[in-house]
């Protein structure tokens, strides 16, 4: 038949499929002394691979703690089993997928925003179609592919904008010099502000023969989003070096150790975090900064500006049925030190946790002060306004009963 042969090891290869390939095979082997007989048959079946009878738009748009459901049905034979994943995701995305094979996010959050694949498999083969989930009314996401090119007493940052959260984003780069003996005076990070719509920025008067360290920060009207990745740049032309998230252990002088002992206790107001300073750290230290994710998701910073002399930070505001890992980085000069360890949360089960703003117990004492006497001077004035309208009101009765007291008095005469 045309589109059909043999190849050399017995074996037979059918081009096209189709109704004339059906039907029951057996193979018989031989040579010059004869055979030994048939093999065992065996029944060729045609069958239908997977293909897609409804497809998922290629983009999604909504806001942040709604329900999206996105659509993905395949049909073959025999019916292929129809699975989601993010692309590029590496725990739980935190998405359900309902009997219809729809991919449903119930609620929507930050983190299952990007881009989403569903596969449909069967027996002959494996299809599948991809579709961008765009979660609005967040703060924005990180930058990405951020680089520096050094130049002479300068360098030119660059990097790819994350995406905005659905609001307008302003981004800045903050840089600090890499110091491997400190000076008594303090250092922080300095960070200069980006020209609306840049994508770099060209950071100059740098000190000629010493490393320094970039980051990008996005922020839009939600907050900021989590720094960018921390890139090592040393001015007159040295190789740019990408700082790993963990760097392997090395012998080196450790000027600055991670908060200690981090712990997370459930309390009436919200989940009461309590750590130990560092145990080495070579200046002063200058402060904490408090990170946190959710569902596996991004790092980002809840609170960076914590005083050096607390230690312990209560986060009210969780959300019921989520999980949240904490964590702790400290500041002493120009130096960050290394994250400290991760405390897990679960609110799965419990009750909302409240808010800043439905607890007057925690507002700030000047805070507190001014609403209350605000409530106080309200409530003086409608107390005089009311006994302004009582007078008022009396002194126009008098009048009038006056006036028909004169008129009484000449109808008599």
């Amino acid at each position: 038949l045309p589109g059909w042969s043999v190849r050399p090891d017995g074996s037979i290869v059918i081009a096209t499929g189709n109704d004339d390939a059906l039907g029951v095979y057996a193979c018989t082997p031989y040579n010059s002394y004869g055979t030994a007989g048939e093999s065992q048959p065996t029944r060729v079946l045609l069958k239908d691979p997977p293909a897609f009878a409804v497809c998922p738009k290629e983009e999604y748009f909504q806001e942040v703690g709604r329900e999206l459901v996105i659509p993905c049905v395949a049909h073959g034979d025999p019916p292929p089993a129809v699975t989601w994943l993010k692309v590029g995701s590496v725990g739980k995305s935190g998405a359900q997928v309902d009997g219809n094979s729809s991919l449903v996010f119930r609620p929507l959050v930050k983190e299952q925003h990007g881009v989403w694949e569903c596969t449909a498999t069967n027996q002959v083969a494996s299809v599948s179609t991809t579709t961008s989930v765009h979660v609005l009314g967040t703060s924005p996401h990180a930058v990405t592919n951020v680089s520096v090119l050094p130049l002479l007493l300068a360098a030119n940052i660059s990097w790819e904008p994350g995406f905005d959260g659905g609001y307008f984003q302003r981004f800045s780069v903050w840089y600090t010099p890499l110091v491997k003996h400190p000076p008594r005076a303090h250092h922080d990070w300095v960070s200069l502000s980006v020209p609306v719509g840049a994508q770099h920025l060209l950071v100059e008067n740098l000190q000629p023969d010493m490393s320094y360290q970039f980051s990008v920060l996005a922020q839009n009207k939600l907050g900021s989003g989590p720094f960018s990745q921390i890139v090592t740049s040393v001015p007159r032309g040295f190789p740019v070096t990408t700082v790993p998230p963990e760097p392997p252990a090395m012998t080196m002088r450790v000027f600055l150790s991670p908060p200690q002992a981090l712990t997370a206790n459930e309390t009436a107001r919200g989940v009461l975090l309590q750590w130990e300073p560092p145990a080495q750290f070579s200046v002063a230290l200058s402060g904490y900064a408090l990170e946190l994710r959710q569902d596996k998701g991004g790092w980002e910073v809840l609170d960076r500006s914590i005083p050096s002399t607390k230690t312990q930070v209560l986060v009210p505001g969780l959300i019921k049925d989520t999980f949240y890992e904490f964590r702790l980085v400290a500041f002493a000069g120009s130096y960050i030190s290394d994250p400290s360890n991760t405390v897990n949360v679960s609110t799965a089960g419990m009750e909302v946790y409240p808010s800043r703003t439905q607890l007057p117990e925690l507002l700030p004492q000047p805070v507190l002060a001014g609403v209350i006497g605000g409530i106080c001077f309200l409530s003086v004035a409608v107390i005089f306004s009311t006994m302004a309208a009582c007078i008022m009101n009396r002194r126009r009765a008098t009048r009038i009963q006056k006036r028909r007291q004169g008129r009484s008095w000449l109808a008599g005469c």
